[in-house]
């Protein structure tokens, strides 16, 4: 399932927006808006998606995306940013959106640190798939700290199905690959 989130397209990175109360043509108008062409668009059991590149370099544009103007009006946006800052090597983050505010968002490297109105929105959850929580160490670390680069991916992929469980988002990769603008 991480797949997607690691080099899904290849020569671009990418951060993945999925909407629910918007249509895949309102997504991806707001998207252009905020300066970002989607790479890719689909939509499924009622999420619209799209894929579009992290920064704009046409335009001179290398913040961050501000997602809360594409919610404002009562929907609800999910946004994997899949290479945060790639040459560095930082993994992804994971933000979520509703009625134009930031609801959650944290990195996939510290989930003990979420930000938002309601930070503890998947926390029941988190702690379900053992990705915080006193079982949440890794048995194979010194310290018995979280950091362990032999299970890194694994745990990603734990944070990316409890996240789209949660969520009931669609399955990306085969919409990815069958539905490329």
């Amino acid at each position: 399932m991480t797949h997607w989130i690691h080099g899904s397209v290849p020569g671009h990175e990418v951060n993945v927006v999925f909407a629910r109360g918007l249509s895949v043509d309102e997504l991806c108008r707001r998207l252009r808006g905020l300066r970002r062409e989607p790479l890719a668009r689909g939509g499924q059991d009622g999420w619209a998606w799209a894929v579009h590149d992290m920064l704009n370099g046409d335009a001179e544009d290398f913040d961050p995306v501000d997602y809360r103007a594409l919610c404002a009006d009562g929907a609800e946006i999910v946004v994997f940013v899949t290479e945060p800052c790639s040459p560095k090597g930082f993994p992804p983050d994971f933000e979520y959106y509703r009625d134009g505010r930031t609801v959650l968002r944290f990195s996939f490297e510290d989930l003990g640190r979420r930000i938002g109105d309601d930070p503890d929105h998947l926390s029941a959850e988190l702690l379900a798939a053992n990705l915080i929580g006193p079982d949440a160490a890794c048995a194979h670390t010194k310290d018995g700290g979280r950091d362990c680069l032999d299970h890194y991916y694994d745990d990603h992929e734990r944070l990316v199905r409890t996240i789209a469980d949660h969520f009931a988002l669609p399955s990306l990769p085969t919409l990815v690959e069958a539905t490329a603008i």
